[in-house]
C-alpha cells in the first residue's frame, strides 16, 4: 500500500449530546470518547440513535445539548465543510458523469487545492485502484464502487472519517473481502474511523472497540470479544449473537459464586461474571458454550450446570454446525451448537437429552426479560 496518506487521526469526544425531534428523544444525554487512531463502531437496530450521532459529528444535525470535540476543538457549531471530517456512505454518491479520477479529485478541486490530480492518484493507489482511473463508476462493480467513495474520502485528508453503513450494499462474500481492506486501510493511514453499522458480525470483525446502541444510549462498550463473552444487559446477550437466558431466585452465595433455583435446577454463575447477586436474577450461556447428552444427566460435581431431560424439537445444519432447539418441560427452549466436525451427537428429532455448559461460562445480567419483571 502508499504511504503518503500516513497521517494522525484526532480525538473524537461527545459531551452531554441531547438530540430532539418533534415528539421524541432520539440521544439521550451520550457521552462518549474515541481515541485517536482508533477503529471504532457503533452498533446498533434502526431507530436506536446511531445515524443521528454520526450527522452531529458530520455537522449535518445540530445537537439540542452538548458538545462535540475533535482533536480537543469544540466543533459543535461549526458547518460540515469547516470539520477536519469526511463520510463514507452506503450508497457511493459518485458522480456518473465523471471517469473514477475525477471523481476522488472532485473536492480537492472544490477548494483549490493544488496539484489535485497526482494526490487523487495516489489515493487511488491506497484502494488498489489506479488501474481504473479512466471507467466511470457505472463500469465497476459494487465493491469497487466503495472503495472509489473511500478514495474520494481520504484524499481530502480528514482527521475522522465517518462510515454509514458503508458496505450494506455489498453481498456477503464481498462484504467480507471489504471488511479485511477497510481495517487494513484504516491500520494503514492512522486515521480515527467512526463505522456506524446494525451488522454484528462487521463490527466485532473490524472495530477495536464497539459500543451497542440502544433507544439512544449506550447499553455496553468494550472490545468486542468482551462484549460477546460477558455481556451485561438482556439486550446485548441477544443483539450480540445468541443467548440461553435463565431466570430464577437466589439461593446460594458465596465469594466464588452466584447460584439460583429453576424449577429445581441449580444454575450458577461465577461472581466476578454477574451484575447482581441478591434477588431475582437472569443468568445466560452462549449456544456454542453448551452441549448435550443422550445417555444420562452429567456429573454436577465437574463444575458444571445441568438442566434437563430435554426433547430435541428441531434440527437444523449451517455449514459450520448444528443448530439443536431442546424443549425442556417448564423451563422452555434451550438452542446449542455442534460444530461440524463430520459426526453430529444427536440427529434424530425427539431424542432426550440433558443440556450442560460449565459454569465458568455462565454470565450474570443486570436487569431480567420483560415477561420475567412482573413480580420481581
Amino acid at each position: 500500500m502508499a504511504t503518503e496518506f500516513v497521517t494522525r487521526g484526532a480525538d473524537l469526544e461527545l459531551v452531554g449530546i441531547r438530540k430532539e425531534f418533534p415528539g421524541f428523544v432520539a440521544i439521550e444525554d451520550l457521552d462518549l470518547k474515541i481515541p485517536a487512531g482508533e477503529f471504532f463502531a457503533l452498533l446498533g437496530p434502526s431507530g436506536c440513535g446511531k445515524t443521528t450521532t454520526l450527522r452531529l459529528v458530520a455537522g449535518l444535525d445540530s445537537p439540542t445539548k452538548g458538545k462535540i470535540l475533535i482533536g480537543n476543538n469544540d466543533v459543535t457549531a461549526d458547518k460540515p465543510h469547516e470539520r477536519p471530517v469526511n463520510t463514507v456512505f452506503q450508497n457511493y454518491a459518485l458522480f456518473p458523469h465523471m471517469s473514477v479520477l475525477e471523481n476522488v479529485a472532485f473536492g480537492l478541486k472544490q477548494r483549490k487545492v493544488s496539484d489535485p490530480m497526482p494526490k487523487a492518484v495516489d489515493a487511488l493507489k491506497l484502494v488498489e485502484l489506479e488501474h481504473l482511473a479512466q471507467r466511470r463508476p457505472t463500469q465497476l462493480s459494487g465493491g469497487q464502487q466503495q472503495r472509489v467513495a473511500l478514495a474520494r474520502a481520504l484524499v481530502n485528508r480528514p482527521s475522522l472519517l465517518l462510515l454509514d453503513e458503508p458496505l450494506g450494499a455489498l453481498d456477503l462474500k464481498l462484504r467480507r473481502q471489504m471488511q479485511v481492506e477497510l481495517k487494513a486501510i484504516q491500520m494503514e493511514v492512522g486515521l480515527t474511523f467512526l463505522h456506524v453499522t446494525h451488522d454484528q458480525e462487521e463490527a466485532m470483525d473490524m472495530a477495536d472497540t464497539v459500543a451497542v446502541m440502544n433507544k439512544g444510549r449506550i447499553e455496553q462498550m468494550g472490545a468486542p470479544e468482551a462484549l460477546y463473552e460477558r455481556p451485561k444487559t438482556i439486550f446485548v446477550s441477544k443483539f450480540l449473537g445468541q443467548s440461553n437466558l435463565f431466570v430464577g431466585e437466589v439461593v446460594e452465595t458465596n465469594a466464588d459464586s452466584v447460584s439460583i433455583s429453576v424449577l429445581g435446577n441449580k444454575i450458577t454463575v461465577p461472581t466476578k461474571r454477574a451484575e447482581k447477586t441478591t434477588g431475582k436474577i437472569a443468568i445466560g450461556v452462549r449456544p456454542e458454550k453448551a452441549t448435550f447428552h443422550e445417555d444420562q444427566a452429567p456429573d454436577a460435581s465437574a463444575g458444571l450446570n445441568i438442566i434437563g431431560p430435554g426433547e430435541i424439537i428441531d434440527i437444523r445444519f449451517t455449514g459450520v454446525s448444528n443448530q439443536y432447539l431442546i424443549e425442556i418441560p417448564q423451563i422452555g427452549k434451550v438452542t446449542v451448537f455442534a460444530q461440524n466436525v463430520g459426526k453430529s451427537p444427536v440427529t434424530e428429532l425427539g431424542a432426550k437429552v440433558w443440556v450442560s455448559w460449565k459454569v465458568e461460562h455462565s454470565f450474570g445480567l443486570s436487569d431480567l426479560p420483560a415477561e420475567a419483571q412482573e413480580g420481581k
